[in-house]
């Protein structure tokens, strides 16, 4: 019977599990609507049972242990989530021991961007390199930090929280209480609280980045200062990792042609490594599916 796990990876508004096996070729999928609104039990329910449906499936005897991934601070001892704004109602409740119970199978939580780190590793654009750093650019900015082919979790599983790097002292004001964090200077947010002060309106990042494709000057402008963001930050994680390779991945990086070239020009001067070794940035391969990936790969990584 062939080995496989199961990935399920609740984002803000869809559920979706995977029966992927060994060597990363998806089984079998199944996705649905997260009801939040409805309550933990339904949300956990919701869970159950798409993490059920696979394994009968795929059978029972095969399984070699279940991932799941939600977005959030994870104190990992605990198997408990701290902070859970697009979930409320899971905050502080023990998912991991509660899903054990009801599947009565072994279950590893993890934050939703480690496991893209580690979904991209495994099977995206990191393919063949024990070391990487990932950042995820969406509504807000998330990380992953993958070493010597581990996952860097920290002593209470919140390392990697790479939005929240200062790239601006004295900048915006961030709900983590600190200011100038990149995700309020260069995530999708960001993007269109810039477009509000130059007098656009009510924007999204895609209505900017479409400004920009159309010649508007500064809508391009708003992609170089997340670009230049983005590039402080870069420098300051190669200082720190010396990784061979820097991925983005999110929605925002089809931008890539407006931001990128601050980035790198940013990164370059405030980095002596940066500049002077083959240091790569290149953007995610995965995009929606790093996560799932990363959660089926749990059970077996290092």
């Amino acid at each position: 019977m062939t080995e496989y796990s199961i990935g399920l990876d609740l984002g803000g508004t869809n559920l979706r599990a995977a029966a992927i096996d060994h060597e990363g070729k998806l089984l079998h999928m199944v996705t649905g609507h997260t009801q939040y609104s409805e309550g933990r039990d339904a949300i956990m329910d919701d869970m159950v049972e798409a993490i059920a449906s696979l394994r009968e499936k795929q059978g029972a005897p095969g399984l070699a242990g279940i991932g799941v991934v939600v977005p959030g601070f994870i104190s990992l001892e605990e198997g408990v989530v701290r902070n859970c704004n697009n979930i409320p109602a899971l905050e502080n409740f023990p998912i991991r021991e509660q899903l054990r119970q009801r599947l009565n199978a072994p279950v590893i939580l993890e934050n939703d961007a480690n496991a893209a780190a580690l979904g991209e590793q495994w099977m995206g654009a990191g393919r063949g390199v024990d070391d990487l750093v990932l950042l995820t650019l969406g509504t807000g900015i998330g990380g992953g930090i993958v070493s010597g082919g581990c996952l860097i979790r920290g002593f209470m599983g919140m390392a990697g929280e790479l939005g929240h790097i200062t790239v601006v002292p004295n900048g915006l004001p961030c709900g983590c209480g600190n200011r100038g964090c990149l995700e309020k200077h260069a995530s999708a947010t960001a993007i269109s609280a810039m477009a509000r002060l130059l007098g656009y309106g009510d924007v999204t990042a895609k209505q900017v980045y479409e400004r920009a494709v159309a010649g508007d000057e500064r809508a391009r402008e708003i992609f170089i200062s997340m670009g230049e963001a983005l590039g402080i930050a870069l420098a300051t994680l190669v200082n720190a990792f010396n990784a061979p390779l820097y991925l983005l991945s999110g929605g925002v990086i089809g931008a890539w042609e407006f931001f990128a070239p601050a980035m790198l020009a940013e990164a370059r001067r405030r980095s002596f490594s940066f500049r002077t070794t083959n240091t790569r940035v290149e953007k995610a391969q995965l995009g929606g599916e790093a996560g799932l990936f990363g959660a089926a790969y749990l059970p077996w990584a290092k």
